[in-house]
């Protein structure tokens, strides 16, 4: 562990995967989202059809400001005067765009965080990559490769499985973001941090048996990760269970892939097999979560 004293020379840059400020912009953002690539307009309307299920917006950049400022309060909180800012991949305010804040602020060198708990090559690595390209050489950068087992992310998953009090006959699903069966199979940790969270989490909050699933696959024919959690429901439905409790450990605040992904699209699935879904509350601001990237911080 690195010292770092009072009022450092260092900031802080999180980054995510970004959002569209509107349903107008869904043609550009997808294009992004591709590589540069142009969306069908099938996907196009698929997506924007999504937008506008949950009121036409996505509240993960506005969330993830409130946790970039919830963090900065902890540091000063510490006794450190820190700069922190909020950098998208896909969408402004861009990994760029923060990258350059942080340069202009005389820090001696940057401290990155995504904000996905479990490592992959197609997540977390780009976002690394994406602030790496954006800095200076000669402004020294340090990323948090993965967090998926810090206690205290556990202990904040923990309070939100607590706080719904899984019914005795209420399964509990644990999941994650899917990703292409390729990248498992070429020996990304993905898989194994995903399991190794739900384990920790069931043990801290008390959960018995548990099941895993994965969600918002992307739209491509290539085998993805799974079991679907809309597959898995209808499934355990066929097996007699009416209740599950969803628990999303890939995910640190509310976005498409909660709002519609869970509480739109699986939670149809459930109601078509006579399942009652609910869902524990996203990590968002949670105080636990905000001590918990204080602490990724000062051990880098």
């Amino acid at each position: 562990m690195s010292e770092i004293g009072k009022n450092p020379s260092f900031a802080v840059l999180l980054m995510a995967h970004g959002t569209p400020e509107s349903v107008d912009q869904m043609t550009e953002y997808l294009r992004l989202v591709r590589g540069g690539r142009e969306p069908s307009p099938e996907l196009v309307e698929e997506m924007s059809h999504n937008w506008r299920a949950i009121g036409g917006h996505s509240p993960l950049t506005d969330i993830t400001l409130q946790q970039a400022a919830a963090l900065k309060a902890e540091l000063a909180r510490r006794g450190m005067d820190v700069p922190v800012a909020v950098g998208m991949r896909n969408w402004a305010p861009f990994i760029a765009d923060a990258a350059r804040e942080l340069q202009a602020s005389g820090a001696a060198r940057v401290i990155g965080i995504p904000l996905a708990p479990q490592f992959s090559t197609l997540s977390v690595q780009k976002y690394m990559d994406a602030a790496k390209a954006a800095l200076p050489d000669d402004l020294p950068f340090t990323c948090v490769r993965s967090f998926h087992d810090h206690p205290l992310l556990v202990k904040a998953f923990a309070e939100r499985v607590q706080a719904a009090a899984p019914k005795l006959d209420e399964e509990v699903i644990f999941t994650a973001h899917s990703l292409p069966q390729r990248v498992a199979q070429s020996g990304d940790s993905y898989p194994d941090e995903v399991a190794e969270t739900a384990k920790l989490v069931a043990a801290e909050s008390g959960v018995g048996p548990y099941l895993r699933a994965y969600q918002s696959a992307g739209r491509t024919p290539e085998p993805w990760l799974g079991p679907d959690l809309s597959e898995l429901i209808r499934a355990r439905a066929g097996a007699g269970v009416r209740k599950v409790l969803v628990v999303p450990i890939g995910f640190v605040c509310d976005h498409t892939e909660i709002l519609f992904d869970i509480d739109v699209q699986a939670a149809e699935a459930a109601r078509e097999s006579g399942v009652a879904l609910r869902r524990t509350e996203s990590l968002n601001a949670s105080p636990t979560f905000i001590n918990a990237l204080a602490d990724l911080v000062l051990t880098q």
